[in-house]
């Protein structure tokens, strides 16, 4: 379990949403993990067998299912090594054969899958019970960026929108390339979610490091409290060489920035054949540092919870309460997609009058949904290039790239891992959905799909 005193390694101001959206950044797919039994080890029986530096016979393994072929392995670490050390977040010449058809700015969205439990949370009377459904939601995308696809690099303004789910109002805009940075908001009737999200990572060679330095913020309507959240770091091993996989060990910790309350989880560190992999341990404390309920759980299932003393030990008489169960996947699915990844992705679930700028119409994105990897490859440099041309134009007027959905403010948050500037709504979304929704002309008829991508300042299109 984690520390009973409340204590938590983790300062103020981290981000949920820079992790969330960036776990997969920089990170390639040897692809679908290969689970075995430890055959006569007692009590290790059905366990993954986990190798932190990779072996031969994972990568075999890997090249037989499907996309990493030794060539492939050979001619990516002779592009990669020379970065080794270095922070990698920026890397625009990777190949797509290690990409899934989403980018950063989908990923972000991602997060929004369980929002309910936030929706419990606005309701909840208990202001501890409170903090653990704001924490179950937080650990709840973990499932999802298990998987080790990379997401693709927004252009800058580049957006994406989601408005049909739990009620909510989605909008995700990429602020910055240099370095990477996306804001995103998020609002229903029971909460508000805005995040500033940047990443900072450590290329090792067979591993990555990512660092979530990003603000995630949330306010509860009813109560009115606002909350925050810091991450741990992520380490996704075995890159090139055996079989990839994820691992956060550390804190997570959540603040309730108006009355002190917090909570911190413990993601406990995958050790030898998979032991310890997944399990999620920790407590809600008061103000005072006093824990309140015991939390515990895997992030791959489900979280639980359970009022308990001074001691962090269970309340006689009470019982443990699931507050948080995995929701069915689709079989054999080739990303390792969700239903609600797919959700996410899909043109039937756009808004009305979807933005030019969605990350849905990047004909990159689309080709390799489509599993054309050919034309995927060679319109990710058309865009590349285009945003290249694009910054050398603002660069000859003198101009700044501006935001259209978020607004710099001169407030520069402090992270465990560096400083951030922040980015706020501006409110200018929610006139824009409005005004759509509220429009008497008939239905739009416009095929979604034949829409041009356009997050470009300088074109003479329309950005809607």
């Amino acid at each position: 379990m984690g520390s009973k005193d409340g204590s938590g390694a983790a300062s103020s101001g981290g981000g949920g949403g820079g992790f969330f959206s960036s776990i997969a950044a920089g990170v390639r797919s040897l692809g679908t993990a290969v689970h075995k039994s430890v055959n006569g080890l007692v009590g290790y029986e059905g366990l993954e067998v986990i190798n932190p530096d990779g072996g031969t016979e994972d990568a075999e393994a890997e090249a037989l299912r499907g996309r990493w072929k030794q060539e492939d392995r050979d001619s990516y670490w002779k592009m990669m090594h020379k970065y080794i050390g270095a922070d990698v977040t920026s890397l625009v010449t990777l190949p797509v054969i290690i990409f899934e058809p989403m980018t950063m700015l989908q990923k972000m969205a991602e997060l929004m899958e369980y929002c309910e439990l936030l929706d419990k949370a606005d309701e909840c009377e208990d202001p501890y019970m409170r903090m653990a459904y704001a924490s179950a939601w937080a650990v709840s995308v973990y499932f999802a960026y298990q998987r080790t696809w990379k997401p693709f690099n927004p252009i800058l303004g580049e957006t994406y929108e989601m408005v049909n789910h739990q009620g909510i109002s989605f909008i995700a805009e990429q602020v910055s390339h240099h370095p990477p940075m996306g804001a995103a908001h998020c609002e229903n009737a029971h909460f508000t979610y805005d995040i500033t999200s940047k990443l900072k990572t450590k290329f090792l060679g067979n591993s990555l490091e990512v660092y979530p330095l990003g603000r995630t913020r949330v306010t509860l309507k009813k109560s009115g409290v606002m909350l925050e959240l810091v991450p741990p770091l992520t380490k996704v091993n075995n890159l090139i060489f055996g079989r990839t996989w994820v691992d956060s060990p550390g804190e997570m910790v959540l603040t309730n920035l108006t009355t002190g309350d917090k909570v911190v989880l413990l993601f406990q560190p995958c050790g030898w054949f998979g032991a310890g992999r997944y399990e999620v341990d920790g407590y809600v404390y008061s103000a005072a540092e006093e824990p309140k309920i015991m939390i515990t759980g895997k992030w791959n299932q489900s979280m639980s919870c359970q009022p308990c003393d001074q001691e962090g030990d269970p309340l006689p008489g009470t019982e443990l309460k699931e507050i948080w169960r995995v929701a069915p996947t689709p079989p054999n699915d080739k990303y390792q997609y969700t239903h609600f990844a797919h959700k996410i992705n899909s043109f039937d679930t756009a808004p009305k009058k979807l933005l030019a700028s969605d990350s849905r119409l990047r004909p990159d994105r689309y080709a390799l949904e489509k599993g054309d990897m050919s034309k995927s490859g060679s319109e990710k440099s058309r865009l590349e290039e285009q945003q290249r041309a694009e910054k050398r134009t603002r660069e000859a007027k003198g101009e700044q790239f501006t935001p259209r959905w978020f607004n710099r403010t001169d407030e520069i948050a402090p992270t465990p891992w560096g400083e951030l500037e922040v980015y706020e709504y501006n409110g200018k979304y929610a006139e824009h959905r409005a005004a759509i929704d509220s429009s008497s002309v008939a239905g739009d008829d416009t095929d979604v799909t034949s829409i041009e991508f356009n997050p470009w300042q300088y074109s003479s299109s329309s950005s809607q």
